[in-house]
C-alpha cells in the first residue's frame, strides 16, 4: 500500500501542477495579445472592483450568518470549515478544539467515537448531518469521516435545539451542514499521506443550468491507515508465559487497519417556481475495520473485524411563500439501508508484540525405550508419592500457545450480521404572523427494522431477532422578535410517543421434548417536553443569551440491543432519561479597535439528570492486578441521579487580518447524586465526579499569515495548537490506578496558497513533542505524527 500511496500523491502532484500551468500559459498569451488595447479600460474595470470588494466587506462585518446563529437565542457555536478543509484535519478534530466539546475516541482514524459537551454525551445529543441523523447513514458515513473539504460549517448547540432539529434530545446537538452552493460551476480535489501509513483524498464538484435550474453537486472520498502507531503507556502492557503482567510495554498496534470509500451526488432544481430547492440523492459508503481490543487495551485481538456498508435515498425540497404567502415548508427524507457484518474465529490470545501468548505446561519424562525417568533424592533413591506410595515421575517444564477460552478474541467464535432499515422523515412548516412573529409545526418519524442474525448457526439462521423502534415527534415553535428586534425568544412544545418491538426465538424445554419457541414483547413510551431561549442585544455588540429545557430521552437502538462490533452488549431493561437544563451566558463582539478585532463568549450551566444512560462504571478493583483493568465488553446502565455545574468562556482576537488567536476553556463538575446503589444501599459514590469523563478542558489556536513572502500573490499560513485535558479517574472511588493523567498535545501546521489561488500545499506535525495521550478508559491515542496534503481547486469553467 506504501508504494500505491506514494504514486497516488505523485501523479496528482504533477496533475495539479499541469492544471496551474496551463491557466498561467492561457492568460499569458491573453495578456500578450490586448495588452496595449485594453491598458486603460483595465484600469478602470478595476477601479470599481475595488470599491465593490469595500462595499462588500463593510457588509459582512454588519453581521455574516454565523453572528446571526450565534446572537438567535440558542447556545450555539459556528465552526467554519474553510481553512481546515485545505489541511490534513479530521471533523473530529475541528470539533475537539472548540469550546465545551470532547470528542472521545478509542484511538486513531476510524475507532469509536462519542461525544461529550459539558457532561452531555449518548442519547442526549444530537449528532445531524444536513439536520438527518448520522445514525442514518452509519459509521461509514460520519463525522468520523466525512473530510472538512465536504463541509460548510458546523453548528454547536448546547442545550435547547432550533425547530428544524427538534427531536428526542436534551443536551444539544451537532450539526454538520455539508455545501450546497451552486451558484458557480466548481471542482475540488485534495489528497495527503501521512504517517502510519495513512491516505486520504476526496473531491467535489458543483453544476448548474442557468436556463433551466437544473444543478448537480457530488462529493467522494477514501481513506487507509493502517493505525500503527506506537504505544507505551500505562495501558500498554505485556503478559510473560508466567502470567505476569508487565505494564509500560513499548510496542506497535497492529490488527488495527482502516479502510473507508463513500460517494454522495445531488441533482435537482433551484430557484424555481415551484421550488425554491428539489434535490433527489444517493449517499453510498461503506468500510473496513480490524478492531484491536475490547474496552480496554489489556487483551489485543487478531482477527475480529467488522464491515459496514449503507446506501441511502434522499429527497429534500423547500419552498417559501408555500400556497400562502409568509408560508414556508422544508422537508427531508431519507431511506437507508445499512449491514454490519462482523467475524471474530481465531482461538489464540496475543501479546502487545503481536506474538501468541505461551503458557507453561508440565510434561513427563521417559528414556529412549519409552520407560518413565523417576525423581530422585539426594542419595539417588528413587521418590514416591505419600498418599498412594507410587514412584513420582520426573517432568519438564514446556511451553505451549494459549488457546482462549471459547474459540474467539472476545469470548466465543461468532460470525454474525446485522441490518438495519431506517426511515427518516423530517417536516418544518413555518408561518410569518407579522414582522418578527413566526410560529412553525415540525414532525419528525424515525423508524428503524434491525434483523440480527447468527451466521455459525445454520439451524436458527431464519429464526434471526427482528427489532424495530418507531419514534414520532410533534414539536411547535413561536418566535419573537420584539423591543426594536432587540429581544429574540424562542418557546417550545414537544410531544414524543416510542415504540419498541422485538421478536425473538429460544429453545424451550416441555416434558423431555426441546421446541423452539417464539418470543414476542412491545413496550410505548410517550411524555412530553418544553424549552424556551432568550437573547437581548443590551448593546451594539453586547447580547445576553439564556435558555432551559425540560425534557426525557428514550434509549437508542445501540443502547437498547448492543452493538458487537463496539463492544457494546445489549441491555433492554433501559429506563428512559429526563433531564432540566438551565443556561444563562454573553457574547460580545467582534468589535474592531482599529487593526485590533476582539469577540468574547461565556456561558454557565446547571443540568439535572435523571436516570442518566452512561456506559457501565468500572467498580473500584476490576482485576486482581488493579493496574490492568480487563474490560472486553460493556453495556450502558442508568444512573438513578446526576448534577452538573460548570462554565465555559472563548476568546477571539484578530490583529490586521493576519494574527488569528483563539483561547477556551470548560469546566465543571458532573457529580453522582443517587442515595442508593443498585441493590438499595446506601450509595458510597454520592457526590463524587461520575468516573470515566473528562470535566476541564483548554484549547489555545493560532494563526499568523504571511503575504507575498516567496511569490507574489501567494499566502503562508502557520498554525500552532495546544489541547489540555485535566486528569480524571475511568473507576469509581478515585484509586490511584485508575488516573489518567493530565495530558497536553500540541501540533504545528503549515499551508502554502501559490499565486494562481488554485493549489494549496499543507503540512501538519500532530502531537509534536509525542505526548501519552489517553481517551475512553485509558485507551492511548496516537504519538506524533507528519502529514503532507495538496489540494486543486477549479472555479467557473
Amino acid at each position: 500500500m506504501n508504494i500505491k500511496h506514494f504514486l497516488n500523491i505523485i501523479f496528482f502532484f504533477f496533475l495539479t501542477a499541469a492544471f496551474a500551468q496551463d491557466s498561467i500559459s492561457l492568460v499569458t498569451e491573453g495578456k500578450k495579445e490586448k495588452e496595449e488595447k485594453t491598458t486603460k479600460k483595465e484600469k478602470k474595470i478595476s477601479t470599481k472592483t475595488e470599491e465593490a470588494e469595500e462595499l462588500h466587506a463593510v457588509s459582512i462585518r454588519g453581521k455574516s450568518k454565523k453572528q446571526k446563529t450565534e446572537t438567535s437565542g440558542f447556545a450555539v457555536a459556528i465552526i467554519e470549515t474553510k481553512e481546515a478543509s485545505l489541511r490534513n484535519l479530521t471533523t473530529n478534530e475541528l470539533l475537539d478544539r472548540s469550546v465545551g466539546v470532547r470528542v472521545r475516541q478509542n484511538g486513531g482514524i476510524g475507532s469509536n467515537v462519542e461525544y461529550n459537551l459539558n457532561g452531555m454525551s449518548g442519547n442526549t445529543i444530537g449528532i445531524f448531518i444536513d439536520g438527518i441523523e448520522a445514525s442514518t447513514y452509519g459509521s461509514s458515513f460520519n463525522l468520523n469521516n466525512i473530510p472538512p473539504a465536504m463541509i460548510e460549517r458546523i453548528e454547536v448547540y448546547k442545550g435547547v435545539l432550533p425547530s428544524h432539529l427538534t427531536g428526542d434530545y436534551v443536551g444539544g446537538a451537532i450539526n454538520v451542514v455539508l455545501k450546497k452552493d451552486v451558484s458557480k460551476n466548481s471542482l475540488n480535489m485534495a489528497a495527503s499521506y501521512g504517517s502510519f501509513n495513512t491516505f486520504q483524498s476526496d473531491f467535489g464538484g458543483t453544476y448548474r443550468d442557468k436556463k433551466t435550474g437544473l444543478s448537480v453537486r457530488g462529493s467522494g472520498f477514501y481513506t487507509y491507515t493502517d493505525n500503527s502507531y506506537e504505544t507505551w503507556g500505562k495501558s500498554s502492557t505485556y503478559v510473560n508465559p508466567g502470567g505476569d503482567i508487565i505494564p509500560y510495554y513499548r510496542a506497535k498496534r497492529f490488527n488495527n487497519t482502516y479502510k473507508n470509500i463513500g460517494g454522495r451526488i445531488e441533482a435537482g432544481f433551484t430557484d424555481t417556481k415551484w421550488a425554491d430547492q428539489f434535490f433527489i440523492g444517493y449517499n453510498g459508503s461503506n468500510n473496513y475495520t480490524e478492531i484491536p481490543h475490547g474496552i480496554t487495551m489489556s487483551t489485543p485481538y487478531v482477527g475480529r473485524f467488522s464491515k459496514m456498508k449503507a446506501s441511502v435515498l434522499m429527497l429534500n425540497y423547500v419552498k417559501k411563500n408555500f400556497l400562502l404567502k409568509n408560508l414556508s415548508l422544508t422537508t427531508s427524507a431519507t431511506r437507508s439501508y445499512r449491514s454490519t457484518y462482523l467475524q471474530d474465529t481465531v482461538g489464540y490470545a496475543y501479546n502487545w508484540d503481536g506474538k501468541i501468548r505461551q503458557t507453561p505446561i508440565y510434561v513427563d519424562l521417559y528414556d529412549e525405550n519409552g520407560n518413565p525417568i523417576y525423581e530422585r533424592d539426594e542419595n539417588g533413591n528413587i521418590k514416591y508419592r505419600q498418599e498412594t506410595g507410587e514412584p513420582i515421575i520426573a517432568t519438564e517444564q514446556r511451553f505451549v500457545p494459549l488457546k482462549t477460552l471459547q474459540g474467539g478474541q472476545q469470548g466465543k467464535k461468532q460470525i454474525t450480521n446485522t441490518d438495519r432499515k431506517i426511515t427518516n422523515i423530517r417536516s418544518n412548516l413555518g408561518y410569518m404572523i407579522t414582522d418578527g412573529h413566526r410560529v412553525s409545526l415540525n414532525h419528525k418519524l424515525e423508524v428503524t427494522d434491525r434483523k440480527n442474525e447468527d451466521l455459525l448457526n445454520n439451524t436458527i439462521t431464519d429464526l434471526a431477532t427482528i427489532s424495530k423502534i418507531t419514534k414520532n415527534i410533534l414539536s411547535m415553535n413561536y418566535e419573537a422578535k420584539t423591543f426594536n428586534r432587540k429581544l429574540q425568544t424562542n418557546i417550545l412544545v414537544k410531544y414524543t410517543n416510542n415504540r419498541t418491538d422485538q421478536t425473538e426465538y429460544e429453545i424451550a424445554t416441555v416434558n423431555g421434548i426441546n421446541s423452539i419457541v417464539k418470543v414476542d414483547t412491545a413496550s410505548i413510551n410517550e411524555n412530553f417536553g418544553y424549552g424556551a431561549t432568550i437573547s437581548y442585544n443590551i448593546l451594539s455588540n453586547l447580547h445576553l443569551i439564556g435558555s432551559t429545557e425540560n425534557s426525557p430521552i428514550m434509549p437508542s437502538d445501540e443502547q437498547f440491543f448492543g452493538a458487537p462490533e463496539r463492544n457494546i452488549i445489549a441491555n433492554l431493561a433501559l429506563k428512559p432519561e429526563k433531564y432540566i437544563n438551565y443556561n444563562l451566558g454573553f457574547r460580545w463582539g467582534p468589535s474592531d479597535f482599529g487593526k485590533h478585532r476582539i469577540s468574547l463568549y461565556a456561558n454557565a450551566f446547571w443540568r439535572n439528570g435523571y436516570d442518566k444512560i452512561v456506559s457501565r462504571p468500572l467498580p473500584e478493583i476490576e482485576a486482581e492486578n488493579p493496574e490492568d483493568p480487563n474490560i472486553q465488553v460493556t453495556q450502558y446502565v442508568n444512573l438513578d441521579h446526576t448534577q452538573a455545574k460548570g462554565y465555559e468562556a472563548e476568546i477571539i482576537y484578530v490583529y490586521n487580518n493576519r494574527l488569528n488567536t483563539s483561547f477556551n476553556f470548560s469546566k465543571f463538575n458532573n457529580l453522582d447524586k443517587s442515595t442508593l446503589d443498585d441493590t438499595g444501599n446506601p450509595n458510597a459514590y454520592y457526590g463524587h465526579q461520575v468516573p470515566n469523563e473528562p470535566f476541564f478542558t483548554m484549547n489555545l489556536n493560532t494563526q499568523y499569515s504571511f503575504k507575498d513572502l516567496f511569490q507574489k500573490g501567494s499566502i503562508l499560513n502557520a498554525y500552532y495548537t495546544i489541547g489540555f485535558v485535566g486528569e480524571y479517574y475511568i473507576a469509581r472511588g478515585q484509586a490511584e490506578w485508575s488516573k489518567t493523567p493530565n495530558q497536553l498535545p500540541q501540533d504545528l501546521g503549515l499551508s502554502y496558497r501559490f499565486p494562481s489561488k488554485k493549489l494549496v500545499a499543507s503540512l501538519d506535525i500532530k502531537n509534536i513533542f509525542n505526548a501519552e495521550v489517553y481517551d475512553n478508559f485509558q485507551i492511548q491515542k496516537p504519538g506524533r505524527g507528519i502529514y503532507f496534503k495538496l489540494n486543486y481547486t477549479l472555479n467557473n469553467f
